[in-house]
């Protein structure tokens, strides 16, 4: 991230980077920071494209275009797939021969550091991992947040919001604004304050919600949804949940087979410790054909809303019911 922070206040672009990595918080917070720097609100010198199988021949003759009346072309390219198969494979050929004036960013969830693109990329700009962030760099951002709030909280009770919220950042973020907005005009967060936003409203009934679901109790697991929606949790943030909270349950699984403890688990997955422990009794009470069932059922669900088949609210009910199968 120093790279990127480096190339952001310079103002000395790169013609080409790779946003990838477990955190996406992050890869949408340098995004948008490059689309920002670099193009700002100029959509004649800029493009964006999304999705597998993007025409690459097109992207070639935009990126060959000179930007009018401006210094640099922006081009943004998300969750294509090109580095996990040979479908960019122009591109390794091309990027050499880009113009300076144009910048192309690469925002992918999967990457194959074999790819030759990828290693292209890496050759010419900046390939960025972005990982989930260690408990200290999640405590300095999130008390960073709440100092900019002109609000203060202790050590103490910062482990608590952690412990309560899990490491994910745009989590936190989220968990950050219902806490500011809970304490209002007073100055200090308290550990009660923690306690009454975050620890049962979301994380736990989460954590609930999984078991329920996996041991068929439906009817409890629809009582925990229902509770979330009456505390106005999107659906579509319910259902990423379950489904983060379902991958990190089935790699628990596959690293407990292998003869990992608890710390080992949570130093291979960049998790903090006390998540591993919780996510341990839930691994050793399912199958791994149990969850990897699961595991496609949430992104059956995810794909049936964004395709317009179904509404959010009724796309996770079907999912705690198990009713696609």
């Amino acid at each position: 991230m120093q790279t990127l922070n480096k190339d952001l206040k310079e103002r000395n672009f790169r013609k080409v980077y790779l946003l990838f990595g477990e955190e996406d918080f992050l890869k949408k917070s340098y995004k948008n920071r490059l689309r920002e720097a670099i193009a700002g609100d100029d959509a004649m010198n800029s493009a964006y494209f999304e999705g597998k199988g993007p025409d690459v021949k097109e992207i070639m003759n935009l990126a060959d275009t000179m930007p009018f009346f401006a210094e640099r072309r922006l081009i943004i390219l998300e969750d294509t797939g090109f580095f996990k198969s040979a479908a960019g494979e122009e591109l390794v050929s091309y990027l050499p021969e880009m113009p300076d004036s144009t910048c192309m960013v690469f925002v992918e969830s999967e990457v194959d550091k074999r790819n030759r693109l990828y290693k292209k990329v890496k050759e010419l700009g900046y390939a960025a991992e972005l990982e989930r962030q260690g408990a200290a760099a999640l405590a300095r951002w999130a008390g960073g947040i709440l100092a900019k709030d002109g609000k203060k909280i202790t050590g103490r009770t910062m482990d608590l919001f952690l412990a309560s919220v899990g490491d994910d950042m745009e989590n936190i973020r989220m968990e950050l604004e219902k806490l500011i907005s809970y304490v209002g005009d007073r100055e200090v967060v308290t550990e009660e304050d923690v306690k009454a936003i975050c620890t049962v409203h979301v994380t736990g009934k989460i954590f609930e919600m999984v078991g329920a679901i996996v041991a068929g109790d439906r009817k409890k697991a629809m009582e925990l949804y229902e509770d979330l929606l009456t505390l106005r949790e999107p659906p579509m943030r319910i259902l990423y949940l379950i489904a983060r909270q379902f991958n990190q349950v089935l790699q628990v699984k596959e690293l407990m087979g292998k003869g990992m403890d608890k710390s080992a688990i949570a130093s291979r997955l960049k998790i903090q410790p006390f998540v591993a422990g919780r996510l341990m009794p839930q691994a050793r009470a399912f199958t791994k054909e149990q969850i990897l069932s699961y595991v496609e059922l949430c992104v059956d669900s995810e794909e049936a809303v964004k395709s317009g088949r179904l509404q959010e609210r009724l796309a996770v009910e079907l999912l705690i019911a198990n009713k696609y199968r």
